[in-house]
């Protein structure tokens, strides 16, 4: 392999000297940039398309900052980085509906839901049902009087599937009532004892 051939690269008229102190001083002006970042907004804007990641949630009442993937789903959001851990990930396709929550007062599946998706809208979690005084929902206390579940790995999503059905019908019948809350399994197979616990549950939000 030929050797380099420094003069030829030195632009004409240079020594070796300034070609060496221009090559230095390039050096310098690039790390500037990254030593001394431009102020806000001046720098290369994102590319068309890009997704803002800091973004803000409300979430049990409060504005929360979060950074968020494109592709992250709420249910890896609120568990993962807000640390509520109420909802569960159970089968992660929108299937046993163990990671419910309510968006505008309605059931979704967290699971199958992009955080992006949910700006400025309010996002409930069974963390977001106790009263300011810690004292239980009045659906928590009829579930936990009537002993409702039996691992509780299922109860947040029964909880929050039920509670977003008795805002529409607030005195349904058991077999309306199993209709409101088909899309949550128990892997216990309690359902009976669950569906009894609910409407006591139901029974003591018509009481206040």
């Amino acid at each position: 392999m030929r050797p380099i051939d420094v003069e030829a690269l030195r632009p004409g008229g240079m020594n070796r000297r300034q070609f060496l102190k221009s090559v230095i001083a390039a050096g310098v002006v690039s790390c500037a940039g990254v030593l001394f970042p431009v102020p806000a907004g001046a720098g290369p804007k994102p590319p068309v398309g890009a997704v803002e990641r800091l973004i803000t949630l409300s979430v049990n009442g409060q504005k929360r900052r979060v950074d968020v993937l494109p592709r992250e789903t709420l249910a890896r959001t609120l568990r993962d980085k807000l640390g509520l851990t109420g909802l569960k990930i159970g089968c992660d396709r929108a299937e046993c509906g163990g990671c419910t929550v309510l968006v505008d007062g309605v059931p979704r599946y967290s699971c199958s839901i992009l955080t992006h998706g949910v700006r400025g809208r309010d996002i409930l979690t069974v963390e977001g049902l106790a009263r300011p005084d810690g004292r239980l929902h009045p659906l928590q206390q009829g579930v936990l009087d009537a002993q409702g579940f039996q691992c509780g790995y299922c109860a947040p999503g029964f909880l929050m599937a039920a509670l977003g059905f008795l805002k529409e019908n607030p005195d349904p019948t058991r077999e309306e009532l199993a209709r409101g809350i088909s899309g949550n399994l128990c892997r216990c197979q309690d359902y009976d004892k669950i569906l009894t616990a609910l409407l006591r549950g139901a029974a003591n939000m018509r009481q206040g």
